[in-house]
């Protein structure tokens, strides 16, 4: 019988002393196949599926019809009711999906009078370590900067945070590189903020930059226009500037004339 589904891993462990699997007094019996194991031994990464193998032995005078299933884990069988022929083995595919943690499963066989036989599966669940942070939600609100951190890998993290802020008129506010109270546990999200005092008459670009153990980075900026004049300050003093030149030159019309050389157009420094 064919056994089509896809394996994606599989490790199994075997044990250096030889142990009999699930004999029976009645003639039948169930075991890993491929040399002595007492139980199955797998591990791998959450959701990988792994495949091995059990073997059934009738060694009896007589054919036993039998029914395997899983417990503990989603236990697929390439058959999970055979009839055992007196004298023979019978070998048989299945898969485990590796659940989310350790655990313990088992496969179950029974037979038609009510006869049960059971092979352990030590399960192992291999998380990969990943280190991942971002910044979130960047916002100036009045007296605060607030953000959110989450932490988007597999692992706690401990973050650093540096707040910069840069406006027109050159940096406003640079906080060194501190680190937090809160341990960050994958998964989750912390909302935090920080103290802040608008500048008067200045657009301002706030950025943030956090760093945690293992190379973590990741920043995020958000622009503010504080005071009344806001983000209309740059235009203001670019308007202004060309404004000066527009009068000066008007102040020397009356000088001497200009050669025609020293003309300067003014379309684009003006809206």
């Amino acid at each position: 019988m064919s056994f089509a589904l896809r394996v994606m891993g599989l490790t199994l462990l075997a044990l250096l002393f030889a142990a009999p699997g699930a004999a029976a007094a009645d003639g039948w019996s169930v075991a890993p196949s491929g040399g002595a194991r007492p139980a199955f031994y797998a591990e791998g990464e959450p959701g990988v599926v792994l495949e091995d193998t059990v073997a059934l032995v009738n060694r009896g005078e007589r054919a036993v019809d039998v029914s395997l299933s899983g417990v503990g884990a989603r236990v697929v069988f390439a058959g999970s009711r055979l009839r055992l022929v007196p004298g023979t083995r019978t070998e048989v595919p299945f898969t485990v999906t590796v659940p989310d943690e350790d655990g313990a499963a088992g496969i179950v066989v029974r037979d038609s009078d009510g006869r049960t036989r059971r092979v352990a599966v030590h399960l192992r669940a291999a998380v990969p370590t990943v280190s991942a942070l971002t910044v979130e939600h960047l916002a100036v609100r009045g007296d605060r900067i607030t953000y959110e951190l989450v932490n988007r890998g597999t692992t706690p993290l401990v973050p650093t945070l540096a707040v910069r802020a840069d406006g027109i008129f050159g940096r406003v506010l640079d906080r060194a590189p501190r680190t937090l109270s809160a341990e960050l546990a994958p998964g989750r999200r912390l909302r935090l903020s920080e103290p802040w005092s608008a500048p008067a008459l200045d657009s301002v670009e706030v950025r943030l930059t956090v760093t945690a153990a293992g190379g973590v980075r990741d920043t995020a900026s958000v622009s503010t226009g504080s005071g009344p004049w806001g983000a209309g300050v740059a235009g203001a003093v670019a308007a202004g500037g060309a404004l000066f030149v527009v009068r000066r030159r008007r102040r020397r019309q009356g000088d001497a004339p200009e050669p025609p050389c020293a003309e300067v157009e003014l379309t684009g420094a003006v809206s």
